[in-house]
């Protein structure tokens, strides 16, 4: 374990494994889900840390009995644009639910959560003149910085003082428009957006892609604002309905007039179909629910702080992130080979991820509050004999 790259060199391995977009890919082999945390691969059962459905509500009964009722009721698809004859009652009842669990003025919905922040940037491009990117950022929020029209500029990782430098070379009639994610998928990290606040000038906004923090950051599950103890006044927040929700769908959270701008302005919405009601019937079924059993987060909590100081006290440099997320730092080949090889030996899909040809891979364990202490432990224990053992 002591050729492990140090912590220092980890942001250039980083940055060329978030750069999906510059490489080919090759398409991951199908996984069937068993019940709520194991799948079946090769015709084997294995307890599964992949994936980000946090509360397993894609899994939960509730949830799925939603789907068939709203079918019935709306049909399959409204097969039209919300701004012709697709704008039905469901889509309104789900932005409610969406608001009211996020303490937001209004959500707009769109089909598919990485739209969200296409069609934010797409509206509110004209009133900026910088796109100012954290270097990790989502491959949406880099999409959405050029769908923008501004001059696109890049920030050091969640560094405000990076940030303040860039927005430095913008000029003092700059109106920067600053795109980042709330949780960052990787490795669980929040933006520190209480800084950013700070540093930012008057005529700014900041564009938080919260796919991965909303349901799952807060007291209350609101996402990194909450986190960061942070208002909405200067912050528009996107989100998912396909992580913490187990659904599918995104949001934009903003105040209404940004809402209806976005309504005019954006041909993301204005041109394509809306969610399919019986899923947005779900969604809206998966939303009240987890508003009920805040119990879901606190053993989210407690299961990510467990299996955390369990590699800790193994030896393992785990950093105590808000996220429910353990990322293992690089290691090399024939590491990770012998690594999957005990993780399957113990029955443990090997959580491995792999993007594009040129990056390494590496090992991120992605915790749910639905798995038990026995599944906890087995990675624990796999975890401590590999380190043990001097690899």
């Amino acid at each position: 374990m002591a050729h492990f790259p140090r912590m220092a060199n980890q942001i250039n391995w980083l940055r060329r494994w978030f750069q999906v977009y510059s490489f080919p890919m090759v398409q991951a082999e199908a996984l069937q889900w068993i019940g709520k945390n194991e799948v079946r691969w090769r015709g084997r059962r294995l307890v599964y840390f992949s994936g980000c459905d946090y509360f397993r509500l894609a899994r939960d009964e509730r949830v799925a009995a939603a789907l068939p009722a709203s079918l019935k009721k709306h049909g399959l698809n409204v097969a039209a644009s919300r701004i012709t004859t697709g704008n039905h009652s469901i889509y309104h009842a789900l932005e409610a639910a969406i608001a009211k669990f996020f303490g937001a003025d209004s959500a707009l919905l769109f089909p598919d959560g990485y739209l969200a922040p296409l069609a934010a940037a797409q509206a509110l491009g004209g009133d900026f003149t910088h796109a100012l990117v954290d270097e990790l950022a989502h491959g949406a929020l880099r999409d959405a910085a050029r769908l923008s029209g501004c001059a696109v500029k890049f920030f050091k990782h969640r560094d405000a003082t990076s940030l303040a430098k860039v927005i430095g070379q913008c000029g003092k009639k700059a109106r920067p428009l600053i795109f980042t994610d709330g949780m960052f998928g990787h490795d669980g990290s929040a933006a520190p957006l209480q800084t950013y606040l700070k540093i930012l000038p008057a005529r700014s906004l900041i564009l938080v892609d919260d796919a991965h923090g909303g349901g799952v950051l807060g007291k209350n599950g609101r996402g990194t604002l909450e986190f960061e103890n942070v208002g909405r006044s200067r912050i528009v927040q996107c989100i998912t309905l396909s992580k913490a929700f187990g659904v599918y769908g995104g949001a934009v959270l903003a105040p209404s007039a940004l809402r209806e701008k976005l309504i005019s302005a954006s041909w993301i919405f204005k041109g394509t179909t809306p969610l399919p009601p019986p899923l947005a019937g779900a969604a809206l079924a998966s939303i009240k629910l987890l508003g009920r059993e805040s119990n879901r987060r606190r053993r989210l909590v407690e299961n990510t702080r467990w299996l955390r100081a369990a590699l800790r006290s193994a030896g393992w440099p785990v950093e105590n992130l808000p996220g429910p997320i353990v990322r293992l730092e690089p290691m090399t080949a024939t590491q990770d080979a012998l690594l999957k090889q005990r993780l399957l030996a113990a029955g443990i899909y090997p959580p491995f991820l792999k993007y594009g040809a040129a990056a390494q891979g590496v090992f991120r364990f992605v915790i749910s509050s639905e798995h038990t202490r026995k599944h906890l432990a087995a990675v624990a224990n796999v975890l401590k004999d590999f380190k043990k053992s001097g690899h």
